[in-house]
């Protein structure tokens, strides 16, 4: 094991800095060695010996001039120590950075306090990096979560109503390094009418997101994430030519995942041309085709039952089809999506048991050909008006996410009720986000462990096992799996199986359930208000 030794030279007392350095020091795997504040430099260098470092830290945050002679003469002190191999990395403000850095490469890295923590773990682990290097940043979404443990992965929507404004914006967030994934909006006819021209309506052009209509306008945003610290971009999967829109991604974004639903983007939402079945088998392609070439694929499903007022047992049974139908069709690396806040005014406790429950009925799929990836977000719907109630909801609902140890954080900014985020907007989003995840990794107490949590989570399960049990059981003529066959999919869906009340006359569902907030759990209950089961709800099927 490798040691550093750290402290803050001469006369400076100011500590905090060194500590951070040492906890991300720890997490990748030296023996620390911590001499305090105000450490004169025979001291300093004598642990080094004696403690035989492979690397001494070195702080100082007073005044430049005097940091300035200091730190010549820690350098020739110290010089027979770095002709051994012994590497030394300094710490402190700009102005004091810019007088190490004159030491003639001394310092083997200088930090002035703009370096993430990424970037620091990275240099401990010594695959170094280079602010201004895409080979610090890797380049495919399992390499980077891999890269940057044990932090999260930052994920957020971007998207303006030109190609040139969306195009800096890029830039601007790339370069503050706000983002791990920058996930390009993009407006509606570019999701439905990419390949069909005649079908665009010039007057929707930016109507949701960046219109773009070119494989060159997707090569264009693509080269605007080259900065920074290139961040990966993905985008949606379309709502028809599937295929033909993957394998454009692929050539012009590398798109750092697939995000396909199971249920949605068609005519029972209104947001594509096919049928629900048409979809559903379409989607199922989609999968094979990212999983043949070994790029994660992410079901945005559960979240779209939740924005429905569906019950949670329904979201949970969603959440298992994903993951089921995902691995059936080829995926090998999973992306969880769990959205917290859907249906908005869920209880914390009940969301994470909600979310826990997903989480453990999928776990049995996992083996060496199947990884299963965690992302979390925050309710698109959940979002207040007033901006310093959004800001507090952003940071505490990441916070309880980060109970869940996610490998992704999907940021859904904080002007999510009022407008679409503008890069300044993402990077206050980011800024917030990044205090909610390191407080909870200097220490969160496990609310996993709650008892009335676990319990929830359990009945949850036995719940949605019966769910499930009812859509078997309505499984067609030679189906040989009931839970990826298109048709039985549809039906579960045409006859109420899976049911949520926002789809109240739609061609394809029920919409005949209603739920009710119940003790902070969206619930399903009868005609007269009163909670019921699902072998209550689901009687005629599971007969």
């Amino acid at each position: 094991m490798k040691t550093v030794v750290a402290g803050a030279l001469g006369e400076c007392v100011h500590v905090a800095g060194v500590s951070n350095f040492l906890r991300l020091a720890e997490q990748a795997g030296w023996r620390i060695v911590f001499l305090g504040p105000a450490v004169p430099i025979e001291t300093l260098l004598e642990a080094a010996r004696r403690e035989k470092a492979d690397l001494v830290g070195v702080s100082y945050r007073l005044t430049p001039e005097t940091g300035e002679r200091l730190l010549a003469e820690f350098a020739e002190a110290a010089a027979d120590l770095h002709e051994q191999g012994v590497r030394f990395a300094f710490g402190g403000t700009p102005p004091v950075s810019r007088k190490a850095e004159a030491l003639s490469g001394f310092f083997d890295q200088i930090f002035d306090g703009s370096q993430s923590r990424e970037e620091v773990l990275a240099y401990l682990r010594g695959e170094g990096f280079s602010t201004s290097s895409k080979s610090a940043y890797p380049q495919s979404t399992i390499e980077r979560i891999r890269w940057k443990q044990p932090y999260p992965l930052l994920r957020h929507h971007f998207g303006l109503p030109t190609m040139q404004t969306t195009m800096d914006g890029i830039r601007e967030i790339a370069e503050a390094k706000a983002l791990d994934v920058i996930s390009l909006g993009i407006d509606q006819d570019a999701q439905a009418n990419f390949f069909h021209p005649e079908r665009q309506n010039p007057r929707a052009t930016g109507a949701g997101g960046v219109p773009v209509r070119s494989a060159e306008d997707y090569r264009q945003l693509y080269q605007a994430t080259r900065t920074g610290n290139y961040p990966l971009v993905r985008t949606y999967s379309g709502t028809d030519d599937f295929i033909r829109l993957a394998e454009m991604y692929v050539e012009t974004i590398n798109i750092a995942w697939c995000a396909i639903p199971l249920y949605w983007f068609n005519l029972m939402d209104g947001r594509g041309p096919l049928t629900l079945e048409e979809s559903i088998r379409e989607h199922q392609q989609v999968m094979s085709w990212y999983g043949e070439r070994n790029i994660p694929v992410e079901l945005n499903e559960p979240h779209h039952w939740g924005m429905r007022d569906a019950s949670d047992v329904v979201f949970v049974t969603s959440g298992y089809l994903s993951a089921y139908n995902a691995k059936a069709f080829g995926v090998k690396d999973y992306i969880a999506q769990l959205m917290f806040n859907s249906p908005p005014n869920l209880s914390d406790a009940m969301d994470l048991a909600k979310m826990l429950a997903i989480l453990e009925m999928i776990a049995p799929l996992e083996d060496d050909s199947f990884h299963v990836w965690r992302q979390t977000r925050t309710g698109l719907l959940s979002y207040p008006l007033e901006d310093n109630a959004a800001r507090a909801h952003l940071a505490t609902s990441i916070y309880l996410q980060m109970a869940l140890k996610p490998n992704i954080i999907h940021i859904v900014g904080h002007t999510e009720a009022d407008h679409a985020a503008t890069p300044g907007d993402i990077i206050d989003a980011s800024l917030a986000a990044r205090r909610s995840i390191e407080n909870a990794l200097a220490g969160q107490p496990d609310m996993t462990a709650d008892p009335h949590i676990q319990a929830r989570k359990k009945h949850l399960i036995e719940q949605a096992q019966l769910t499930l049990q009812a859509i078997k059981a309505i499984s067609l003529a030679g189906s040989d799996d009931p839970l990826i066959d298109p048709p039985t999919l549809t039906k579960a869906v045409n006859l109420g199986i899976l049911d949520a009340p926002q789809l109240k006359n739609n061609p394809f569902a029920q919409g005949k359930v209603s739920t009710r907030m119940l003790q902070g759990a969206s619930e399903t209950i009868d005609e007269f208000g009163n909670l019921i089961s699902e072998q209550e709800r689901l009687i005629k099927f599971l007969n």
